[in-house]
Parts: structure tokens; C-alpha cells; sequence
């Protein structure tokens, strides 16, 4: 799907340019930029930039709101008409309509019977139990992960997304979810992962490193080399790092850095008594 400009995003949403600046700064959409240096905007953008304001407007707490448009985020569709999903508020909580399915932002819990105009908050909820039965918090959420690794792999998924939802700075949560996604070749929704992570957790090695991984496989080298680059900047001492930066450089046939950096992972390796 095509990008949506500024211009789109005011047509579509009725929002005025300093609404959608304001919900940018406040960090609940992050639009890309175009090559004239415009924000462009997804599919998810727009969803959440109507839902925060329609919450802002509502007035519930904005440390709620944050925390449901990092679920939101990760559970929305590539793609879905506008009007297929109706976002509003259930007092202090965030509900999401989608298809026949009723879910709460903040928790992922599914609910029913969703009425009433959502952008008003008049919403009626009959709620089902929950999915997983409810545990305390983000590292009992991630001690499930670990254990449905082995044998159910969308279960371990959940678990790190909740684990994150529920402790959004959990770094090793984040981890974990970016590589499962990887592994399960839903390669969009891991990249997403990593760049939320990274933006929520600053600028990790181990991150960083991942998401480099993550772009080379798919063949996007120029990308994978500037996220092995950062990783190298906050670890210097990454060996694999190192070495994968080499053979990226190598593809892009410039053998002076390739050269540099098999070099230093020699070194690195040598140094650390590693079978080469």
C-alpha cells in the first residue's frame, strides 16, 4: 500500500497539520520520511493517530493511552479499510472493534457486545474471560515465553508481546520477540518489533545487531550495514558484528571496509580464545 502524505492524513481524519505535529511529538506515531524529507505515513499511523486523539479528547490518562497504542500497534492488520475497525474508550480503558472480534488495547484481552459510538466512549462491553489465564506481570509473561518456545510458537509471540505491553523498557523481552518473529519469517512484523524496542529501549547492541540480521536476509545490504554500524558504535568489541559488517561491505564491493572489519574480528576472535 502507498504512503499517505500530511494532506492525506488531514483529509482522511479531519485532523488540523498542529493535532498531527502534537501527536507526533508526543511519540504515538513515528511517519517516515519521504525524499523531499516529508512525513509519510501507514496504514497503522493513521489508526492510531485518529485513536489518541479521539482519547486525548475523551480525556483518558495519557500514560494509558501510550501503553494502548504500543498494543495497537502491534496488532493491527497491514491493511483494512478505515472502517473496519471502530477504537474507543470503556472508561479508562481502550476497546478495539475489529471484524467480530472486541479486544482491549492495553491488554489484548478480547471482549463482546462492543455498541455505541466508539469516538463518543459509548460503548457497551460484555466481557469474555481472558485468552491466557491472567498472571501478575511483564516477567511472568516472559517466563511463559521461554516455556512455549519449544512447542507453541504464536503462544511464545503472545506472551513476549505481552511481557513488553506490561513493562514496555523490558529489553530482553523485546529480544526475544523480534527473533521468534524473525524466525517465523514474519519479517515485517519483526522489524517492527525491533524499531519499537529500539525506540523504547534506546540504542542496544544486541538490538541493533538483530535488526541488521533481520535486513540482510532480506537483502536490503545498504540498511543491515547502517544498523551494523550502530551496533558497533555502542559495542566496538561485537565480533559477530564485525564479521557480518564484512561480508555486507563485500557485497557492496567496497573491500577497504570489508578488509577493516574481518580484521577486526580476527582480532576480537584471537583475543577471546573463540575457534575461528
Amino acid at each position: 500500500m502507498q504512503p499517505y502524505g500530511v494532506r492525506d492524513v488531514e483529509t482522511l481524519l479531519r485532523l488540523p497539520r498542529s493535532t498531527i505535529r502534537a501527536l507526533i511529538a508526543a511519540g504515538f506515531v513515528a511517519p517516515t520520511r519521504g525524499p523531499r524529507g516529508a512525513w509519510r505515513f501507514s496504514f497503522r499511523d493513521l489508526i492510531v493517530l485518529r485513536t489518541a486523539q479521539a482519547l486525548v479528547a475523551a480525556k483518558v490518562p495519557r500514560r494509558r493511552i501510550t501503553r494502548s497504542m504500543l498494543e495497537l500497534r502491534r496488532r493491527l492488520p497491514e491493511t483494512m479499510p478505515l472502517s473496519g475497525l471502530s477504537i474507543g474508550a470503556v472508561g479508562n480503558r481502550v476497546v478495539v472493534r475489529e471484524g467480530s472480534s472486541r479486544w482491549r488495547a492495553d491488554s489484548g484481552q478480547y471482549v463482546l457486545d462492543f455498541e455505541g459510538d466508539p469516538a463518543a466512549g459509548s460503548l457497551s462491553v460484555i466481557e469474555h474471560p481472558p485468552v491466557a489465564p491472567p498472571l501478575a506481570g511483564a516477567h511472568e509473561w516472559f517466563d511463559r515465553g521461554i516455556r512455549l518456545e519449544r512447542n507453541d510458537i504464536d503462544g511464545a509471540i503472545d506472551a513476549y508481546e505481552r511481557a513488553v505491553v506490561a513493562e514496555p523498557t523490558f529489553l530482553d523481552a523485546h529480544i526475544n520477540l523480534g527473533r521468534l518473529l524473525h524466525e517465523a519469517r514474519r519479517y515485517a512484523s519483526a522489524e517492527r518489533a525491533y524499531r519499537e524496542a529500539i525506540r523504547t529501549c534506546g540504542r542496544n547492541a544486541v538490538l541493533l545487531y538483530n535488526l541488521a540480521v533481520l535486513l540482510d536476509d532480506l537483502k536490503r545490504t545498504v540498511e543491515a550495514v547502517v544498523a551494523y554500524e550502530q551496533a558497533l558504535a555502542v559495542d566496538p568489541g561485537f565480533a559477530d558484528c564485525h564479521y557480518n559488517l564484512a561480508l555486507a561491505y563485500e557485497r557492496l564491493r567496497r573491500p577497504k571496509e570489508a578488509l577493516r572489519h574481518m580484521a577486526r574480528y580476527r582480532v576480537l576472535v584471537e583475543g577471546s580464545g573463540r575457534p575461528r
